[in-house]
Order: C-alpha cells, then sequence, then structure tokens
C-alpha cells in the first residue's frame, strides 16, 4: 500500500473545531513524519444560523455537509469532526475511518455566581440548546428557566458573562481541549445528565473509496473509544435519534465489559425512560440495539411518537 505525501484536513473553522484538526495533525506527523499535512477551514451551514435551534433547522448534519462537500470534490483528503456532531446515518460514499480517543464525556456547568446547579435560586435562567440537557435539567430542576443557547463555545462564554444567563451546561470536553477547565464549576455525573452519543469522540471521515486513507489512519483510531461510540450510536440509530429527539447514551468499560446506559424523555422531562446493560465489548452495537429495544418496550416508543417539533 502506497500511502500519500500529502493530506489536507477539512475542519469547522470554530476555535475548538481548529483545534481538533491541529490534534489530528500532530498524531499524524507522530507516525508520519515524511508527510505533508494542510487544514482547510471552513464555515458551515449550522455555524451560520444562530438565531434557530438545530432542531428546526434541520439538526446536526448542517455541521458535516460542507465538509463531505470539499472530499467529494477532492479539496480535502479527511474530514475531522466531533463525533456527537456526525448524524446516526452517514451518505454511502462516506465511512467513519478511526474514532480518537475520548475526552471526559461528562457535561459542565458553567456559572460566575453559582459553585452549582443545585445553589441556583427558582427561576434562574440556563442556557442550553440541547434538548437532551433541557429534559434532564427539568426533570429535576422544574424551577429553572431554560433558555436556548447557541453559538461556538467562546460565543456561549460570552454570553454567560453578560449576563444573560445565570449559567450554562457545555460538554467539558471542548472546555478541556481549550485549556478553560477553570471555568467549569461543576461537572455532571452521567447519571444524572447522560451524555450525547459520542460525546467527547473525535472521528476521521473520509470516502469510502480511499482505502489508502484507511490504512494510513489504522494508528490513530482508539478502539475502547470505539466500542463505547459505536454502542451509543447504535442504540440512538435503533431509536431513530436526532436533534429532534431528548435521548442520550453513555458508555464505559470496566475488565473488558461495556457497560452502557440510555435514556429517552420529553422535552420538559416529566415522561423519562431510562435503562442499562451490560455484555462483551466486541457486542457493542448488537447491546445498543438491545438497549434500544429495552427502551422501546418500556414505553420510549410512545414518547418518540409524541415528539412533535
Amino acid at each position: 500500500m502506497t500511502y500519500p505525501t500529502h493530506i489536507t484536513i477539512a475542519t469547522r473553522e470554530s476555535d475548538l473545531a481548529i483545534w481538533q484538526a491541529e490534534y489530528i495533525k500532530s498524531e499524524l506527523l507522530s507516525f508520519y513524519p515524511r508527510l505533508e499535512v494542510t487544514i482547510l477551514g471552513m464555515t458551515t451551514q449550522g455555524d451560520k444560523t444562530l438565531n434557530k435551534s438545530l432542531s428546526k433547522i434541520g439538526g446536526k448534519g448542517l455541521f458535516i455537509k460542507e465538509l463531505e462537500v470539499a472530499l467529494q470534490n477532492k479539496e480535502a483528503d479527511i474530514a475531522v469532526h466531533s463525533l456527537k456532531d456526525l448524524p446516526m446515518h452517514l451518505s454511502e460514499e462516506f465511512m467513519i475511518a478511526a474514532i480518537g480517543k475520548r475526552e471526559d464525556a461528562r457535561d459542565a456547568f458553567i456559572s460566575n455566581d453559582f459553585g452549582a446547579l443545585e445553589m441556583l435560586p427558582p427561576g434562574s435562567i440556563v442556557g442550553t440548546s440541547s434538548l437532551r440537557r433541557q429534559s434532564q435539567l427539568q426533570r429535576r430542576f422544574p424551577e429553572l428557566v431554560i433558555e436556548p443557547l447557541r453559538g461556538n463555545l467562546q460565543t456561549r462564554l460570552r454570553k454567560l458573562d453578560k449576563k444573560q444567563y445565570h449559567g450554562i451546561i457545555l460538554a467539558a470536553a471542548g472546555l478541556i481541549r481549550l485549556k478553560l477547565k477553570t471555568r467549569i464549576r461543576q461537572y455532571m455525573s452521567p447519571e444524572n445528565s447522560i451524555p450525547a452519543v459520542g460525546q467527547g469522540a473525535l472521528a476521521i471521515e473520509i470516502l469510502k473509496v480511499r482505502s489508502d486513507l484507511v490504512e494510513l489512519l489504522k494508528p490513530l483510531h482508539h478502539q475502547e473509544s470505539a466500542y463505547c461510540v459505536l454502542a451509543e450510536r447504535a442504540m440512538s440509530r435503533t431509536l431513530g435519534g436526532s436533534c429532534n429527539v431528548p435521548l442520550g447514551a453513555h458508555a464505559i468499560i470496566e475488565n473488558k465489559i461495556l457497560k452502557l446506559q440510555g435514556f429517552v424523555a420529553t422535552i420538559d422531562g416529566k415522561e423519562m425512560i431510562k435503562d442499562r446493560i451490560e455484555g462483551s465489548i466486541e457486542d457493542a452495537e448488537k447491546l445498543g440495539e438491545k438497549l434500544a429495544k429495552q427502551l422501546l418496550d418500556q414505553g420510549a416508543d410512545k414518547i418518540l411518537a409524541s415528539l412533535v417539533i
């Protein structure tokens, strides 16, 4: 197999996305010091439309379309994504060639005035545009007011600093990667705030026909992280998960046993079905599908049918 001598990485232009692309570039160069690597920053439709929630403008796929077009047009060889931004079903011509080692998958509470969610007075405004976070927050803290929060990580922090919110919820991984860990006031346990499917993991997407890249990218693939996120994605895919559905899943591996928990809820959190499953890591996707069926058997189908966004 002859490897390419030059790789172009397509990425969104946010600071976090650029960090992710630079990280993959450094990983590639650590294995292939003579490889030339270029980063192609792009603005996606999801980045341009900030005045509406993702569930109302087409979902997370809006963050990847332009990058996929760059792959199709041979303007880029690979696209680097936050895995949670990838739809559960990719177009036939694309594939995930590698999944990087996962960062902390938890949600994080950020506030300039309060050290924990439990300290917020009734009526406090919490910012998030995630239906998953909203449903779990409103179930635990019905006295809080949940307001939409869009934009890249720095934009969201600026809105908090301008006192538009008493607190906001973000993925811990992005804050850690951008050396903003000190902004985190509280890590939310996966039991209280089940993370988004794939949260904290990076995905490298390529065209299926690029077998040369599959081999090139193998050293960047972290198998344990892959088992976890494949189980989570299988659960979501079986349930028809999208930005319109408040659901989450989180998998960990202990002693070669994969332990997966997941939930489906109404947006207000009043109805919520949670369950968990465990089994062999080699059965990751089957476990995800089985957990989805357990949730459906307990009434998740009725919740899903009721969700008209």
